[in-house]
């Protein structure tokens, strides 16, 4: 699949006079009297959940990719919400295929209030389509992982919670199998799952390849999981030659596609990738028959729901080590973002909505991830990261905020928006060719190619 290197000038011209003044606004001031222009939307920080604007009526549209809360857990949060903005009516659509249809639907305009802004977007194009929610340094007081969705100190998106990236596994299995220690290398992990082939009867490794999506969970660990440099992503990766190529001391992106594709070449993985469930592996991990998958640690929960026997999950950490030390990337899940051409009361009614789902929902924690509120509790699942420094990305310099997105799309590597990458590694290792070392030699010459045409590399 082409990744779609960015918008473009879809509807600019009905976007346009308003992100203008997007990030204007005055302090709010209590009920809403009348219908609010531009001139009266205020920052997010400023709003007072519960307090401002409780008068306000507004019909708010919800497009989101967490199609199993649509009918459950998004329910109660508006019934919650309404107990205090009983005018504000929000309606959830789900959509499966979330990442590629809702970047049609952006193009329109016409799509709703709020949504999760896909990875896709570049920086330079957030203003022409999502509401702007104040300035950077002053939203950092009280929130953290701000950079994915913002552009020149402005902030456009709202990280919905944070993960860190690891690896789901079920402690009795690793229990039954003799594995006594949690794996620190790809090739100490590779040993384990060997393991569990021979002394279990459960998968040793569940790669979810049906489902498409998931996939794209092994490029997460590329960064800060596999070099523990917060700059790596945007400072290394887009002038680094050869980004791809193996490194001596098994680290780097090499490492982690290294642990996928001698775990498929080795047999250690379920007998058939192509019929694999996603839903019901979640249940068939609770009981046992699954020792891990490569997912976010916002799957934890989910695997721990799914059967009798909670306890049995854990999560650790990617098996690479840097000099002596492990690290986790962590980052935002997807951000909210609120559409620029929704009308002025839906704005601020959408703001509210969206700082009472960050601040006071429990979304974060019912989900098992990061809170975003600066220094909020971690839920329980990170004990076992005691040891493990997390990795959050620095952004990107002046002048380049968009340089890592035009690279990784102008060549088609597609790294975190597009399963295709480890994907296509998993298939070579099924078929056995091409091998690892082939794959990689591709990546880095398309790569090289895009850094000469954005002048990255000379």
């Amino acid at each position: 699949m082409k990744v779609m290197k960015r918008f473009g000038a879809f509807g600019l011209a009905a976007v346009l006079a308003v992100s203008l003044t997007a990030c204007g606004g005055a302090k709010s001031s209590g009920s809403v009297k009348g219908q609010q222009t531009v001139s009266d939307i205020p920052k997010f920080n400023n709003l007072k959940v519960g307090e401002d604007y409780t008068d306000i009526k507004a019909d708010l549209k919800f497009i989101t990719h967490k199609t199993d809360a649509v009918d459950t857990t998004f329910k109660d949060y508006i019934k919650q919400f309404q107990k205090m903005y009983p005018n504000v009516t929000i309606t959830y659509e789900g959509v499966t295929n979330y990442a590629d249809d809702m970047i049609t639907r952006l193009t329109t305009g016409d799509w709703g209030d709020i949504c999760m802004i896909p990875v896709q977007v570049d920086k330079d194009e957030l203003e022409n389509y999502f509401l702007c929610l104040g300035d950077k340094p002053e939203l950092e007081k009280k929130y953290i992982m701000l950079n994915n969705f913002s552009f020149k100190n402005k902030v456009y998106g709202m990280p919905s919670d944070g993960n860190a990236q690891g690896i789901v596994y079920n402690k009795k299995v690793f229990e039954e199998a003799g594995i006594t220690e949690l794996p620190k290398t790809p090739d100490e992990f590779l040993d384990a799952l060997l393991k569990i082939k021979e002394n279990t009867d459960a998968i040793p490794l569940y790669t979810n390849f049906a489902a498409g999506w998931t996939m794209t969970a092994w490029d997460s660990y590329i960064t800060g999981s596999a070099t523990g440099n917060p700059d790596y992503v945007n400072e290394i990766l887009v002038h680094q030659k050869n980004p791809f190529a193996k490194q001596k001391d098994m680290t780097g992106p090499y490492a982690v596609y290294y642990t996928l594709y001698e775990a498929v070449k080795r047999g250690l993985i379920e007998d058939d990738p192509t019929t694999t469930d996603w839903e019901g592996s979640k249940g068939i991990m609770n009981n046992g028959k699954i020792g891990t998958m490569v997912l976010g640690s916002w799957a934890v929960t989910q695997m721990q729901a799914a059967g009798d026997h909670p306890d049995d999950i854990g999560y650790m950490a990617f098996p690479i080590t840097v000099n002596g030390k492990q690290y986790a990337t962590a980052g935002p899940d997807y951000n909210y973002g609120i559409n620029i051409n929704s009308s002025a009361d839906n704005q601020i009614a959408s703001m509210l909505y969206v700082k009472w789902l960050t601040e006071d929902s429990n979304f974060a924690y019912d989900e098992g991830c990061i809170p975003i509120c600066v220094d909020s509790k971690y839920p329980d699942i990170y004990k076992t990261f005691d040891h493990v420094e997390l990795v959050i990305d620095n952004p990107a310099p002046e002048g380049e905020e968009s340089l890592y997105n035009d690279i990784n799309n102008d060549s088609e590597v597609g790294i975190n928006t597009s399963p295709d990458g480890p994907s296509k590694i998993l298939e070579a290792a099924v078929a056995g060719s091409p091998s690892l070392d082939e794959i990689m030699d591709d990546w880095n010459k398309r790569w090289m190619a895009s850094q000469k045409k954005y002048g990255a590399i000379q």
